[in-house]
């Protein structure tokens, strides 16, 4: 039985060229841990949200379509990214660090000005770009405007 009590935001959906990269790329570099995975005749999918996240649960859900394993998916772009506060500059540069390792740093971290923050852009296996940010506040200004 749904416990929804009003219309809402739900996920994003991005294609995937291969699942199983795909996840272990997200629950590596983001703080999302998977929820489900489905599968079909068509191909299969994750549903990836941060844990315990019960109020007002996002969901970023990867697909991938048999027919399409292996050849490069749209992606988000030049400037469309999925971003993700996180709880520290340590924590950021550590991300950062990581991502540099091996190869999928797509910009190094910055002080940008207000709202920005402090911030770097990652790749993932599919050419999308995930914006790791520390200070932009976004949680913070719902909260006040709504909490």
């Amino acid at each position: 039985m749904s416990r929804l009590t009003r219309s809402r935001w739900t996920h994003i959906a991005l294609p995937s060229s291969d699942i199983d990269r795909s996840v272990e790329w997200y629950t590596e570099f983001t703080p999302l841990v998977v929820v489900e995975r489905f599968s079909d005749d068509d191909g299969r999918s994750a549903w990836l949200s941060n844990e315990g996240q019960v109020e007002t649960p996002m969901i970023l859900v990867l697909v991938m379509f048999y027919k399409d394993q292996g050849k490069p998916q749209p992606q988000l772009a030049p400037f469309g990214h999925i971003g993700i506060e996180l709880v520290s500059r340590e924590e950021l540069d550590d991300v950062a660090a990581r991502a540099r390792e091996q190869g999928c740093l797509a910009m190094e971290p910055v002080e940008l000005p207000a709202p920005v923050g402090y911030i770097c852009m990652i790749t993932d296996p599919d050419g999308n770009r995930i914006e790791m940010s520390h200070g932009q506040q976004v949680f913070d200004k719902v909260n006040e405007l709504w909490g």
